[in-house]
């Protein structure tokens, strides 16, 4: 189930630019990918994916995120990240990997150019991420 909250997010990203939603994943497709993977995905990340399985965001300058049923799945095992603690998610158009947590909320970008996470790109969770894409991509409202 798609929370309020993420509604409303997603009606105000729809208004802005050109988004591509993949079909949504199930919970099933969600539980089946974190057993065979042995990893949690944040509770917002999955309520993301049963909106939509991964897509992309802002074309063509934008964001994708990787989903668990529909291509790009989201590998565990990706090297684009500074360590294993974290899982990569998405990309922006940059290249730079969208991170999250595998115990946590955090979301944040990986600087390729300084091989860093920088303070100011780290999120407390998936909806302060998506609330920023717009100042984050440089997109006005």
């Amino acid at each position: 189930m798609v929370p309020d909250e993420l509604k409303r997010i997603i009606e105000k990203l729809k208004t802005q630019g050109k988004m591509n939603f993949n079909e949504a994943a199930s919970e099933k497709q969600i539980d089946d990918f974190e057993k065979k993977n042995n990893v949690k995905l944040p509770e917002q990340y999955c309520e993301w994916l049963q909106y939509s399985d991964g897509g992309e965001l802002f074309l063509p300058a934008g964001v994708q995120f990787y989903g668990v049923a529909h291509k790009p799945i989201i590998d565990v095992d990706e090297n684009d990240r500074p360590d294993e603690k974290y899982i990569v998610i998405g990309a922006l158009a940059s290249g730079d990997p969208v991170l999250c947590e595998k115990s946590g909320t955090k979301i944040s970008i990986y600087d390729h150019e300084t091989e860093s996470i920088d303070d100011e790109l780290i999120y407390d969770d998936l909806y302060a991420f998506l609330n920023d894409l717009y100042d984050l991509l440089g997109i006005g409202e």
